[in-house]
């Protein structure tokens, strides 16, 4: 059966995208070094607490710079502290819970998520299963619509399948991670995305949800100059009085509007 030459496109494109993928987050690294003067200028809120939880076979050290970041803000931030991602174990499933409620708890007020890739998957769990404890959730290139469908052959999918085993039946919360939220909640997506289908990072925009477009790759996600603005804009904003982001003046070319 012949290839049509739309999908032989697309799937040179999934390969090209995956294959750069590193040397694109390395030129993140390096563009966020050249911009940091600039991203002083980034919105500041009012220093709540800020939850921030790694991609899928990553660990807390991949998210050095997001929560360095966070701190030079003025939040109280930590990571997960549960070593490598592997998946939903059955002890994610049993830590994170406990994790938010006492971080929420040492500060008597509710605690914004930021959760990278599969991280952010977690996060969209998390605040279904106790939205009074979310403030809002923030994920960055996280495919909470199809990450474990068959039909999803992205390079993350594929992983996440292999790591199945490890997994517990369990789930963090019974609620489907693509349904809307109780909380506001930022779904910041990369249509250069080589690792997950940038599509799946998609939600139903609202009152209270949007998506973010970037230019970054996904590797690249937690240190991105453009990614670390919204995250910071996003937090900057007072409690019960959410609105959508608006890039900065200016810089409207580093956020590609959501597509059609």
């Amino acid at each position: 059966m012949a290839v049509r030459p739309a999908q032989s496109s697309a799937t040179r494109r999934r390969v090209l995208l995956a294959a750069t993928e590193p040397i694109r987050a390395l030129v993140s690294a390096g563009t966020l070094a050249a911009t940091f003067p600039l991203l002083g200028l980034a919105p500041r809120g009012d220093r709540h607490p800020v939850l921030v939880l790694p991609g899928l076979l990553a660990t807390d050290m991949s998210t050095t710079a997001l929560r360095g970041w966070l701190r030079a803000l003025g939040h109280p931030v930590v990571g997960w502290e549960l070593g490598r991602n592997r998946g939903p174990t059955r002890e994610v499933v049993d830590a994170l819970p406990g994790l938010v409620q006492r971080l929420a708890d040492r500060h008597g007020t509710p605690v914004s998520i930021v959760g990278q890739s599969l991280g952010g998957i977690y996060a969209r769990r998390l605040a279904a299963r106790t939205p009074d404890r979310v403030r809002q959730v923030i994920s960055l290139g996280s495919p909470f619509a199809s990450v474990v469908r068959e039909s999803d052959g992205s390079p993350g999918a594929r992983v996440y399948r292999r790591l199945g085993p490890r997994h517990t039946s369990r789930r963090l919360s019974t609620a489907d991670p693509a349904r809307p939220l109780r909380v506001p909640s930022t779904s910041v997506y990369s249509r250069w995305d080589g690792v997950v289908d940038w599509r799946a990072c998609l939600q139903r925009t609202g009152p209270r949800s949007e998506n973010v477009g970037v230019h970054a790759s996904h590797l690249g996600m937690g240190h991105d100059p453009a990614v670390l603005w919204v995250v910071a804009d996003r937090l900057a904003q007072p409690a019960g009085d959410w609105q959508p982001f608006r890039p900065p003046p200016g810089l409207a070319r580093l956020f590609p509007g959501e597509p059609d």
